[in-house]
């Protein structure tokens, strides 16, 4: 193409002309976001910002214009006609036809044949178009494409005006490619306004496979990942216990860091259940509250609400309030309402207030937390106690050239409140004093604490103490070697050894006559065979006359430092048989505690296994097993098989898969089966469907409360259109958790 020049009068008039037919189609830029939003970096207190630079008006209109076509015609009126490869470039915006007339008089240009426009965010290609001063640009059978998200329509007519406002007439849109348009919107007419980024379509409608699946007489939208009020697509389910469920969602804006999603949820066999979240972001503060309410329940006969509140939020100097606490309206309510052995289970349901202090030497901490039972058959005498309040003090200081000293100390108050059963205040309080030193393949960590305890108690037996206390001493020696060496025929591997030995001495004093407010004997693992007292909890200290030895032997690739391999075993000596105990708390007279073995292998490429085992010596018999093995080449491709066991209480094994099976289509599944019950916990199997521009899964679910042993069974519909919405039940967000290393993929555009 060759460039042109025209006379001065022509020259100020076609710019002026071409200039004006640019303008309309700038999508100006939006105001800069806010700095704290929702979006997908909620937890990290700000939202991404997709918006793609674009010129202003300001900027475009100071940029200059270039013309180029193969031939021109300047008549003596001012008109002037283009012809030929017409190509007009202003800034980051271009048109191009095959023909360009500008009508002086008119002040209009009208550009005919292979029309196209292109900006940063749209390309619009059309048979004709028109521009006049008064009324903007107009384009006929119009085509437009938005890379950058990919989409793609079509419109009857396609006009912008002078503020930066188009409308469309006869629409349709979708993501899917020419070749296979599975699903496309269609509207009567959609209008755009760039300037706020918004969108209005009216008698929008959603076809699937050339059938209606939504419709909407009004929709409104935002022009890019700005949220926006207004309805979200429905979803539906199914499920034994409530019966065909619909839910029709409503979002509603409320500012930058405000926001509201209304779900009513209709269940055929229940009623409208009339659910809702609220979420806020601050500069300091971050919550959520759920809402969830259920009037006059045809199965049960009551009123069901469910209320969660969850706020974090920052204060000035380090200090953090929390609070996250939940209220149900009865004790069947998950059982109803869950999914899954996990969501039916729920026992208990917490209610925390939290006042924190944290830097390098001190931890403080106020808190009020309370309990509601949810699990009736737990008797009133072995429900939780309220901490009315807890106070938490702690302290850590370290001195020397190499920080070898460290010293501080632990202390706690707390009310512990209940209805039936001993009440009342504890005091404890632990300072400890240790030396760290470390070098080279060696540590020595010798320590001493003291810790004492006291109590003023209520509601206790006639004739009992109610201001028992308790003193103690605490001594102990860890200490570690860590030998290394190559090993493999060329040295490609690294072989670790690393012995270890913690000491303890505590004197024996008898605590028969200390309550028990929160206080029990965790499983015994590695972490547990490590720490100075056997005992979770200010009421027990555990006597000890004992020495903890293990063994842990590592091997590392040498180049690429990976763990290929890792085994620990370890056990407890005893020189003094233990005699503290918890009321009910089996004591032994063993030399020796349980036997705990682990070992976790990722030496094969895609295969990971892990192997734990509580070994009791004196009876040859396994008190606590889990094997897990997984074979995982790709995020979407994992098999699991996996086995628990708990002496006289779990025998479980489970195997869960997600595993394609062609080009587009993948099948998943789960099955655990209780071998102590001799019956299946909870199966579900499914598949998934995936194109380039919609996916389809389908999932049915059988499983049984592990609380009342009641079974329920669902199924999941989800149907995802990509770039617009998901409809029906999600059956994602089960998955991933229910199939360990589960990654689904996106759909490829």
């Amino acid at each position: 193409m060759a460039p042109h020049m025209l006379p001065p009068c022509s020259d100020r008039m076609i710019v002026l002309a071409l200039g004006a037919l640019l303008l309309p189609a700038v999508l100006r830029a939006a105001d800069p976001e806010p700095p704290l939003c929702f979006g997908a970096l909620e937890e990290s207190g700000r939202l991404s910002q997709s918006a793609i630079p674009i010129q202003s008006s300001a900027e475009l209109s100071r940029a200059p214009i270039d013309v180029s076509s193969d031939e021109a015609a300047l008549g003596v009126n001012g008109d002037a006609v283009l012809t030929g490869n017409v190509q007009v470039k202003q800034g980051d915006r271009e048109i191009k036809a095959d023909r360009v007339q500008y009508n002086a008089q008119a002040g209009r240009l009208a550009v005919d044949g292979n029309v196209a426009y292109r900006d940063p965010l749209l390309t619009v290609h059309g048979s004709s178009g028109r521009y006049s001063a008064t009324g903007g640009a107009q384009f006929e059978g119009a085509q437009f494409e938005v890379p950058s998200r990919p989409a793609r329509g079509t419109a009857k007519s396609m006009s912008l005006d002078t503020e930066g406002n188009a409308r469309l007439e006869d629409v349709t849109f979708t993501t899917c490619p020419l070749t296979d348009r599975a699903w496309q919107l269609r509207a009567d007419r959609i209008d755009l306004d760039t300037t706020r980024r918004n969108g209005v379509g009216r008698g929008t409608r959603v076809e699937f496979k050339g059938l209606p699946i939504f419709y909407s007489p009004w929709i409104s939208f935002p022009l890019g990942t700005e949220r926006k009020s207004g309805f979200l697509f429905p979803g539906a389910g199914y499920s034994t216990r409530s019966g065909a469920q619909l839910s029709v969602p409503y979002y509603w804006n409320i500012a930058p860091n405000y926001d509201l999603t209304f779900e009513p949820v209709l269940f055929a066999r229940r009623g409208v259940d009339l659910a809702g979240n609220f979420r806020w972001l601050t500069r300091g503060s971050l919550g959520k509250l759920d809402v969830a309410y259920l009037p006059n329940d045809r199965l049960f006969d009551e009123d069901r609400s469910f209320v969660h509140l969850g706020n974090r939020t920052e204060l000035p100097a380090g200090w953090r309030f929390s609070i996250d606490a939940a209220n149900v309206s009865d004790t069947q309510y998950f059982e109803d309402f869950g999914q899954g052995p996990e969501g039916t289970s729920v026992a208990f349901v917490g209610r925390t207030a939290e006042l924190a202090y944290r830097d390098a030497h001190w931890r403080l901490r106020g808190a009020f937390q309370d309990f509601q039972t949810i699990d009736v058959d737990v008797a009133d005498i072995d429900r939780p106690y309220s901490m009315l309040p807890q106070l938490y003090a702690s302290a850590d200081f370290s001195v020397g050239r190499a920080l070898q000293l460290h010293y501080g100390f632990d202390a706690e108050v707390v009310n512990f409140d209940r209805n039936v059963g001993v009440t009342g205040w504890r005091y404890d309080t632990a300072p400890h004093v240790g030396l760290d030193w470390q070098g080279a393949g060696y540590f020595i960590r010798p320590g001493i604490s003291w810790r004492a305890t006291g109590y003023s108690l209520e509601e206790t037996a006639p004739g009992t103490d109610t201001a028992p206390h308790r003193s103690l001493p605490t001594a102990s020696l860890d200490a570690g070697l860590v030998f290394e060496g190559a090993a493999g025929s060329r040295g490609q591997r690294r072989l670790t050894l690393e012995p270890r030995v913690l000491y303890v001495y505590t004197p024996y004093r008898n605590q028969d006559n200390l309550p028990v407010f929160d206080t029990a004997v965790p499983d015994l693992n590695l972490v547990q065979l490590f720490r100075t007292n056997r005992y979770v909890g200010g009421d027990r200290v555990g006597d000890a006359n004992q020495a903890s030895v293990g063994v842990t032997s590592r091997i590392f690739d040498a180049d690429s430092g990976r763990q290929l391999l890792a085994a620990t075993i370890g056990q407890t000596v005893y020189f003094d048989t233990p005699r503290v105990a918890l009321p009910g708390e089996t004591t032994n007279d063993r030399d020796t505690s349980d036997l705990i073995a682990q070992v976790a292998l990722t030496a094969l490429h895609d295969w990971t296994a892990n192997l734990g085992v509580q070994w009791n010596p004196a009876e040859a018999e396994r008190e606590r097993m889990q094997v897990q093995l997984q074979y995982r080449p790709a995020a979407t491709s994992v098999v699991n098989v996996g086995y628990r066991y708990q002496r006289e209480r779990i025998d479980q094994a489970e195997t869960s898969f997600a595993w394609p099976v062609a080009k587009r289509w993948s099948f998943f599944g789960r099955y655990v089966y209780s071998l102590h019950d001799d019956e299946s916990l909870d199966q579900f199997a499914g598949f998934e469907y995936r194109s380039c521009c919609w996916r389809f899964r389908a999932v049915g679910r059988r499983f049984v409360s592990s609380r009342t042993g009641e079974r329920d069974t669902g199924i999941y519909l989800q149907l995802e259109l990509s770039g617009l919405a998901s409809v029906g039940s999600s059956a994602l967000a089960f998955l991933e958790d229910a199939i360990r290393g589960y990654s689904p993929a996106s759909p490829s555009l």
